[in-house]
């Protein structure tokens, strides 16, 4: 696999996107489609001719910046392909859900899409952590134009605040980067960005400390965690269908990716040492956000606080440090993609036919649109752990690890379980059951475009769900580096 010309791929179909725009309205949704649509079959045939003798789908290296010890070297193995084949099928479903929403500058809409998936393939397959920390922020642009020009009322607040939080926490990324450069430099007398020699780094428990947290606080920022996720209710809200879509199903598995790629296996004792608190805010950030998301009245913001639920059995898994927990947390964030992606479409679809998000002047919709309704409640019934559906497998297996590791933080965590049905089956309730509103008028039910799209993220959930283990296999390279013996 090229990985090089995959992201060419898609910076290239950015530009093919906006330029098309002059020919006809329609065709940079086109170009944005076909391009994810090859891009998605194209992972699909690599993952069935099967990894390497190393393991590997694809590893390429070639100089960069010699002077400075910086490569552009891009692998990916059985969890950056995952990641990948979710970005690119995640952008299909972006395309077609905002097919009909944005009426302006389509060109230039399609081209910020497929220049944020370019960015995040390069997050998932980057090994050099110069080049990781270039991707880092080629995703952040063009995702702060998606919500600053086509998103809802308050847009410019919530894309200023995604904007801020996201770079300041990048850029402490990026200190504790260089910090580590010229530690190892200082060791070795080499300077290097290279992720394999790194790991090898001799260092002092305080300043792998320091060093961990830098990487951590980036990473729980684009997660993410309690206290730091205050900018995702208001993004996600304020956010057009499509930025919501990429924004919940992709930027914050990135997160997640940091935490298992970088912080526990360049900082292994420190990560160690560290448990207690990333359980801890894991399971605050599980509570929390079911308790917030419960109190929602508008449909995208419910859905929003549930995310920062979900990332919570993420962080609770990671920080296990044991092979169910670190698995449940990485089938957690693949189930994750699939519902929560496929809710923030139907609330983008409800908004276009309604013109509000308030749960209030809902109300009785299944009767208007009974696929609507039909749809909804599969994919609440999956983000609320129904078994047999991905979320449940995902996170069950968090439990069991989080259980060996301490009792009273698993017992809290579960709580979590309980609160998700409850603020899950009262935004069925308050949108598509109950007695239906007066005022509201008859709306137009899916058709084929969503349907398609809908019954492929359900056929996901129901693959992970029933037979998980090609998603565990393809985890069972990374765990030696995590400390972890499958």
């Amino acid at each position: 696999m090229n990985v090089a010309l995959l992201i060419g791929l898609l910076l290239t179909a950015g530009l093919v996107a906006w330029s098309s725009e002059r020919f006809h309205k329609s065709l940079p949704n086109w170009v944005a489609l076909v391009s994810f649509l090859i891009a998605t079959i194209w992972i699909v045939f690599v993952w069935l001719n099967g990894p390497s003798e190393g393991g590997t789908y694809a590893d390429q290296s070639y100089e960069w910046i010699p002077r400075f010890g910086i490569s552009l070297t891009l692998r990916v193995d059985g969890l950056s392909l995952m990641l990948i084949g979710l970005t690119t099928l995640l952008g299909a479903v972006a395309v077609v859900s905002s097919w009909t929403e944005t009426q302006t500058r389509q060109g230039f809409f399609q081209f910020n899409i497929l220049w944020v998936m370019a960015g995040v393939v390069g997050v998932f397959s980057a090994f050099d952590l110069f080049l990781f920390f270039f991707f880092w922020e080629v995703m952040l642009i063009p995702m702060y134009f998606l919500i600053a020009i086509w998103g809802h009322e308050d847009k410019a607040y919530a894309s200023m605040k995604f904007f801020l939080f996201t770079q300041i926490s990048g850029l402490l990324m990026l200190v504790a980067i260089v910090a580590l450069v010229w530690v190892h430099y200082d060791i070795h007398g080499i300077i290097t960005f290279d992720y394999d020699t790194l790991l090898e780094t001799e260092l002092d428990s305080s300043v792998a400390r320091l060093l961990m947290l830098g990487f951590f606080i980036a990473f729980i920022t684009k997660l993410p965690s309690v206290p730091v996720h205050t900018w995702l209710p208001d993004a996600h809200t304020q956010a057009p269908t499509a930025g919501s879509v990429i924004l919940a199903g992709i930027l914050l598995k990135t997160g997640a990716y940091g935490l298992i790629r970088f912080v526990i296996t360049l900082f292994p004792e420190a990560s160690q040492e560290f448990w207690v608190y990333g359980m801890g805010l894991g399971v605050i950030s599980i509570l929390y956000g079911g308790y917030m998301a419960y109190s929602q009245s508008d449909f995208k913001r419910l859905v929003a606080y549930s995310s920062i639920a979900h990332m919570g059995f993420v962080l609770v898994g990671v920080y296990s440090f044991n092979e169910l927990g670190i698995q449940g947390a990485i089938v957690t964030m693949i189930a994750h993609g699939f519902s929560t992606a496929a809710l923030f479409m139907m609330a983008g679809a409800l908004q276009e036919r309604l013109h509000t998000r308030e749960m209030s002047k809902m109300g009785g919709l299944w009767v208007r649109a009974p696929r609507m309704g039909a749809v909804t409640m599969f994919f609440v019934i999956a983000s609320v752990g129904m078994p047999g559906l991905g979320n449940f497998i995902g996170e069950f297996l968090v439990l069991l690890g989080a259980f060996q590791k301490n009792v009273l933080l698993t017992v809290l965590a579960a709580l979590g379980i309980v609160v998700a049905a409850v603020y899950g089956l009262s935004l069925m309730q308050r949108s598509f059951q109950g007695t239906p509103n007066p005022d509201v008028p008859e709306m137009k039910d899916f058709a084929f475009r969503e349907m398609s799209v809908m019954v492929v993220l359900m056929v996901g959930l129901v693959w992970v769900g029933i037979y998980p283990q090609h998603v565990l296999g393809m985890t069972d390279a990374i765990l030696p580096l995590l400390g972890v013996v499958p």
